[in-house]
């Protein structure tokens, strides 16, 4: 764990510069057993993306946790393209990737440098040292930060709020305490990005973990789940202000600002509309100094048969929005709709008004029918993780443990696959992995891709 001084070749000053890079050769996926019966450690698996190499689409290493019950979800790399900011540390390089337990609050700190198919852990953060130290459980998001390692938790010791963000020391992993100084009415906590050269971090609100980790309560859903996005001051801490995305809204999920710097922008996923279980995506930007909002795609639910016994009373399946990405370019946003079954493509040009110019239909709730790949597949696509040439789409299917079980009762087998998005959007035919009785989640590519580095030059 020493340092280097020799530039790290996956950092890039700009996004226009990150996507010539070379194509990724690998990919790290988020693997779990949690709310399948199985009781084994969650693993990492190292997936060959290679299109050229003979063991393509196939499981080439593997690192087993050694505990049980972490339920692994997002997780992120110790360092980035962030670390090349004015106030970017030193001698950092992409080598160690941080891995928190979304149930356990634990985090991983897996070297996948010195044997890129057959990863080690070189320390284990253990989580009465976050408790302690922070006050906060349940670890979410993993932004490598030019200053440090920042890592949102969705809520307190006792499972209540308020959540928040607790920050790692880049060279010992040390946890050095939470991040806020002022967070005013902010108390609810999920997702977090931030623009670095313009100072203002932005977060949003799921629901505390007492609410969410047995499975969704439709009774909940008004009063229990949050509907606003927060800005805050990078340098003094502070919240400066807040947005609601419209009362009915619930579930303001992934954060994705545009790459570029210069535009104080970006796009978030409200999951469900209380009027008629729609889900929507709003634009929030920056205008004459004043944060707003904008609702700019609505995606409705559809008609269906076969519903789990949480769906029955509305007869409808709703499209459940639960992630979105940009590409590095900021000329396209991706969607998947974990409900209906769909990956959406959208031009966002004008991201104002964008554009619907793709399709990929992936399972769903009540889906039978088989696709390009002539499988029928269980679940729907959730995780996206989008190539720093925008090129391609990688989709797994887990959203969370108790969730997966209520809106998939017949059961999710965890699986991977990957969209092309050049001059068509279709799946790629020669690619599927199947991680059998554990489910998959977040997707990290070797060497960066479109939502782990941040960026300071346009």
């Amino acid at each position: 764990m020493g340092i280097s001084l020799k530039l790290d070749p996956t950092f890039y000053p700009s996004a226009k510069e990150a996507m010539k890079a070379k194509p990724e050769d690998l990919a790290y996926v988020a693997c779990l057993y949690e709310g399948t019966g199985v009781k084994k450690p969650d693993f990492i698996a190292v997936v060959d993306v290679n299109p050229r190499s003979p063991t393509y689409s196939k499981v080439i290493g593997k690192i087993d946790l050694p505990y049980v019950g972490d339920e692994l979800h997002h997780f992120g790399w110790n360092a980035c393209s962030s670390s090349l900011c004015p106030n970017g540390k030193p001698g950092l390089e992409r080598r160690y990737l941080v891995v928190p337990g979304l149930r356990s609050s634990r985090i991983y700190i897996i070297d996948v440098k010195e044997n890129p198919t057959n990863p080690r852990i070189v320390k284990v953060i253990e989580p009465e040292e976050v408790k302690e130290k922070t006050g906060y459980t349940r670890l979410h998001t993993v932004h490598c930060g030019p200053d440090g390692i920042y890592i949102s938790a969705f809520g307190n010791t006792e499972g209540e709020g308020p959540g928040g963000i607790l920050i790692l020391d880049h060279y010992s992993f040390e946890v050095l305490g939470r991040w806020e100084i002022d967070r005013g009415d902010q108390y609810l906590a999920y997702d977090f990005w931030w623009n670095l050269p313009n100072g203002f971090l932005v977060s949003s609100e799921w629901a505390v973990p007492n609410t969410i980790e047995d499975g969704l309560r439709i009774e909940h859903l008004k009063d229990r789940y949050g509907n606003r996005i927060h800005f805050w001051d990078l340098n003094k801490r502070k919240k400066m202000h807040s947005l609601s995305l419209g009362e009915e809204n619930r579930m303001a999920l992934e954060l994705r600002p545009l790459h570029d710097p210069t535009k104080m922008m970006g796009f978030i996923n409200m999951v469900v509309s209380l009027k008629d279980l729609s889900s929507s995506i709003w634009l929030w930007f920056n205008e004459e100094g004043k944060w707003r909002s904008e609702k700019v795609i609505e995606i409705p639910a559809e008609p269906g048969e076969g519903l789990p016994e949480i769906l029955k009373p509305f007869k409808v399946i709703p499209p459940l929005v639960t992630d979105i990405d940009v590409s590095l370019d900021d000329k396209f946003l991706f969607v998947s709709c974990w409900g209906t079954g769909e990956v959406r493509k959208y031009d966002i040009s004008n991201p104002f008004k964008p554009v619907l110019v793709g399709i990929v239909k992936l399972g769903g709730i009540g889906k039978k029918d088989s696709n390009a790949l002539g499988l029928t597949l269980t679940g729907g696509p959730q995780m996206l993780e989008v190539s720093r040439d925008g090129k391609r789409i990688y989709v797994t299917n887990s959203l969370y443990s108790t969730w997966d079980n209520q809106f998939y009762p017949e059961g999710l087998r965890g699986w991977m696959i990957k969209i092309d998005s050049d001059e068509r959007f279709n799946i790629d035919k020669d690619f599927y992995v199947d991680f059998g009785d554990a489910r998959s989640h977040q997707t990290r590519l070797r060497g960066g891709d479109a939502s782990s580095d941040s960026y300071c030059y346009p």
